[in-house]
C-alpha cells in the first residue's frame, strides 16, 4: 500500500477540519486531513482504530532510497525518541508502511500552531514570543542530545489548551538534495545525517533549526511568512550563504513591534551569518530578557540585573583596595579630597560609595531631591567609617568571572578612564573634573555591567558591531558588511538596550533625574543642539570623549583620522573642538592612562597635573568644593555642577 498524495495545497498551509468520513487509508490508519506540509515533511490527523483514538503522523515527503537509508532514518528518529522533555511530544508508535516511515504522536497533546492561529487569531506578540521561547527550550534540549529536528514548520509545533508548547515529529522529515541535482543511484538518502563524530554537521543542522525558528517568529509578528513561502525551511535555503535574499520585519505591520523585539527578529533571520543566533540558547535568552523587561511596568530592565545586583555587587573592587583605602582612613590628617582620589582610582568603590549615599539620602524625608554626584561629598557624609563599609561590601576581583572575561572588563575600565580622562582634557574652564570623570563613568554603567554580569552576552554584542566580509556568492566589489550599532546589538543579545541597564541601575541609586539626564549618551543619528546649561555642557562632553574612545576601539587604523574628524564636526558648535582638539585630548588622554594618574590628572588645558588639589577645592579639602545637584557652588561665576 503507498500513502496517498496530499491534496493541492499551498506548503506549510494548514487545512480547516472537514465533516467527513475518512476516505484514506494508510495501513491501519484512518487519514481525516492533513494538516501541513513542506518539501520535506507533512503531518496528517489520523484515527487508529487499534487504540480508537486521534494520532497525528509525520512523514517525509519522500520514501528512503533503500534498506540503509530507511535504517539511517530509524536510527536517528529512535534516538530523538528517547529524549524526554516537556517541550517535546514523545511518538506513541515508530513504523514503517510499505516502505514509508512514520511517528506517530497522540493527538491530546494539542492542535499544531497552525490550527491554533486559526482558532486564535487575536493572540498578542507576547504570547508569539512565549510560543517561541518555549520551543527553544525544547530544540535546545534536542542539540544537546545530539540531534536536530531537521524541518521546523507550523505543522511540526503543537499548542494544547493550556498553552504548552511542544515539538513533534523529530528527525522525520527528507533530508535536501545536494547541491547539483540528485544523488547518483545508491547513494543513501540521509547522507547528510547527523552521526556521532560529525560535529560541523550536527552544527549547521541546529543552526538550520535556529534560522527556521527566528523565521517562525517573523511569520507571528508580521502576519505573513518570510519571502511569500510558507515553507519555513525553503525561505531558510534562500538566505545567505545558499541564496541571496534579505528578511527583515517590514515597518508597517497591523500592530507595532516593539523596537527590542525587532532588533532579536532581525538579527534572528540577517542576512549575515556570523550575526545570526547560532544556538537555541542565545535566541532563548534574548526573548526571555525582551519578555520579562515588556511584562514590568516599572523598572523593567533592572530586573535582568536585580538578582545578580543583590548576589554579586555592581563590580568587582580592583586587588588591594580594601587594604589601601585602610590605609588612608587610619590616618586622620588625610585631607577629604585626597582620600577620594584613591577612591576614584577604584571604579567599584566610587560607584559603592554613590549608591550608599545616595539610598540613605532618599531614605532620609528630610533630604529628599538632594543627590550626590562627587565622591568628595559621599566621603564628608558618610564618615571614614562609611568608607571602610563600602570598601568591604566590594568582592574582590574578579568576583565569579574567569580569567578571560576578568581581562576584557579590565580593558573596558581602561577604555572608560580613558574617555575620562579625554574629557577632562576637552573641558572648557572652570568645570569640575571629579564631575566630569564620574559622568563619563555613568554614561558607560551599562556597559560595566554587562561586562561583569553578562560577560558572554557582552562578547556577542561587541562582535555584532564589528563589520564583515560579504559572503562568498556576493557581487564582485561588494564592500565590507557593517556591524549593528551598540544599542541594536544589544537588544538582539539581552533584548534590552545597554544604555537603559544602566539608566534603570541608577533610578535604583537614587541618582535623581538631573544626573540620569546625563547619563544618557547623545544619540549618534541625530545632530548635537546648542548647550543650554551646565547640564547639557557635561552631557555632550562626556558623549563626545566616549565616541572619541569608540572609534580608537572599532575603527580600523587608516579609517580613524576620519572617524575622529566627524566627532569633532558633530561638537565643534557646542565645544569649540575641532579635529586636532579631538586627536590632543585623546593623545593626553592615553598619556595620563599610561602614567596611571588619577581622575583628576589633567588640567584644563590638556596637561598633566600635580595630583595634590582639584579644580575649585578649597584649601583644606572640605566638601563644600564638590557640590550635590542643586547645591550653590563656591566659584560663583559658574551654575550648579560647574567648580
Amino acid at each position: 500500500m503507498s500513502l496517498p498524495p496530499p491534496p493541492p495545497a499551498s506548503a506549510g498551509t494548514t487545512e480547516r477540519p472537514a465533516a467527513r468520513p475518512a476516505t484514506r487509508a494508510f495501513g491501519r490508519f484512518q487519514l481525516r486531513r492533513l494538516l501541513g506540509k513542506s518539501e520535506r515533511s507533512m503531518a496528517w490527523l489520523a484515527y487508529d482504530p487499534r487504540v480508537e483514538q486521534d494520532v497525528m503522523l509525520t512523514l517525509p515527503r519522500s520514501q528512503p532510497l533503500d534498506e540503509a537509508a530507511l535504517a539511517d532514518w530509524r536510527r536517528e528518529v529512535d534516538l530523538a525518541a528517547r529524549l524526554k522533555h516537556p517541550q517535546v511530544a514523545p511518538p506513541s508508535e515508530i513504523g514503517v508502511q510499505d516502505h514509508w516511515p512514520y511517528v506517530a504522536v497522540d493527538r491530546a497533546y494539542g492542535a499544531t500552531l497552525g490550527e491554533w492561529l486559526e482558532a486564535h487569531p487575536g493572540s498578542s506578540a507576547l504570547d508569539h514570543v512565549g510560543w517561541i521561547c518555549q520551543l527553544l527550550e525544547g530544540l535546545a534540549a534536542v542539540h544537546e542530545s545530539g540531534v536536530a529536528h531537521g524541518d521546523l514548520q507550523f505543522h511540526g509545533v503543537l499548542v494544547s489548551e493550556q498553552g504548552q508548547v511542544r515539538l513533534m515529529g523529530l528527525a522525520a522529515a527528507s533530508e535536501p538534495e545536494l547541491p547539483g541535482g540528485p544523488r547518483p543511484a545508491g547513494q543513501h538518502q540521509r547522507a547528510l545525517a547527523v552521526h556521532a563524530g560529525d560535529l560541523q554537521a550536527r552544527r549547521e543542522r541546529g543552526e538550520r533549526d535556529v534560522l527556521c525558528a527566528g523565521l517562525m517568529l517573523y511569520r507571528l509578528l508580521a502576519g505573513q511568512p518570510a519571502l511569500d513561502e510558507p515553507d519555513v525551511t525553503a525561505s531558510a535555503q534562500r538566505l545567505p550563504p545558499h541564496g541571496r535574499d534579505i528578511v527583515r520585519l517590514p515597518w508597517s505591520l497591523p500592530r507595532p513591534v516593539p523596537e527590542a523585539l525587532r532588533a532579536i527578529v532581525n538579527r534572528a533571520t540577517s542576512s549575515q551569518e556570523r550575526q545570526r543566533y547560532l544556538n537555541a540558547r542565545t535566541l532563548l535568552r534574548a526573548l526571555d530578557g525582551w519578555r520579562r523587561v515588556d511584562g514590568q511596568d516599572n523598572g523593567g530592565p533592572l530586573a535582568l540585573l536585580l538578582d545578580r545586583l543583590r548576589s554579586v555587587g555592581h563590580l568587582p573592587a580592583m586587588p588591594g583596595v580594601g587594604r589601601r583605602v585602610a590605609r588612608l582612613a587610619a590616618s586622620e590628617a588625610k585631607r577629604t579630597d585626597e582620600l577620594s582620589r584613591e577612591i576614584l582610582q577604584d571604579m567599584a568603590l566610587s560607584l559603592e560609595m554613590l549608591r550608599q549615599v545616595n539610598s540613605s539620602l532618599n531614605q532620609a524625608a528630610h533630604a529628599s531631591g538632594t543627590v550626590v554626584i562627587t565622591v568628595r561629598r559621599a566621603v564628608a557624609l558618610m564618615g571614614l567609617e562609611g568608607v571602610r563599609r563600602a570598601a568591604q561590601a566590594l568582592r574582590s576581583w574578579p568576583g565569579p568571572l574567569n580569567e578571560h572575561a576578568a581581562a576584557r572588563l579590565r580593558r573596558l575600565m581602561d577604555q572608560v578612564r580613558l574617555a575620562a580622562f579625554t574629557a577632562q582634557a576637552l573641558r572648557p574652564p572652570g568645570y569640575d573634573g571629579e564631575v566630569i570623570y564620574l559622568v563619563v563613568m555613568l554614561q558607560n554603567l551599562g556597559r560595566l555591567l554587562v561586562g561583569y554580569h553578562f560577560p558572554e552576552e557582552a562578547e556577542q554584542i561587541r562582535q555584532l558591531m564589528r563589520s564583515s566580509p560579504p559572503p562568498p556568492n556576493a557581487e564582485p566589489g561588494t564592500p565590507d558588511l557593517p556591524g549593528l550599532s551598540e544599542e541594536q546589538a544589544s537588544l538582539a543579545v539581552l533584548g534590552v538596550g545597554i544604555d537603559a541597564l544602566g539608566l534603570a541601575a541608577a533610578k535604583h541609586w537614587g541618582l535623581g533625574d538631573e544626573m540620569q539626564v546625563m547619563m544618557r549618551r547623545l544619540p549618534l543619528d541625530r545632530p548635537v543642539r546648542t548647550a543650554d546649561s551646565d547640564l547639557d555642557v557635561l552631557r555632550v562632553l562626556a558623549s563626545a570623549a566616549n565616541e572619541a574612545v569608540d572609534a580608537l576601539q572599532i575603527v580600523e587604523g587608516r579609517r580613524l583620522p576620519a572617524a575622529l574628524a566627524q566627532v569633532a564636526q558633530r561638537y565643534a558648535r557646542t565645544l569649540s573642538v575641532d579635529a586636532r582638539a579631538v586627536k590632543e585630548a585623546l593623545d593626553a588622554g592615553q598619556q595620563a592612562l599610561r602614567n596611571g594618574l588619577a581622575p583628576e590628572g589633567l588640567d584644563a588645558d590638556g596637561t598633566a597635573e600635580e595630583p595634590t588639589g582639584s579644580p575649585g577645592a578649597a584649601a583644606d579639602g572640605s566638601p563644600g568644593a564638590a557640590p550635590a545637584v542643586g547645591e550653590a557652588s563656591p566659584a560663583p561665576a559658574r551654575p550648579p555642577l560647574a567648580a
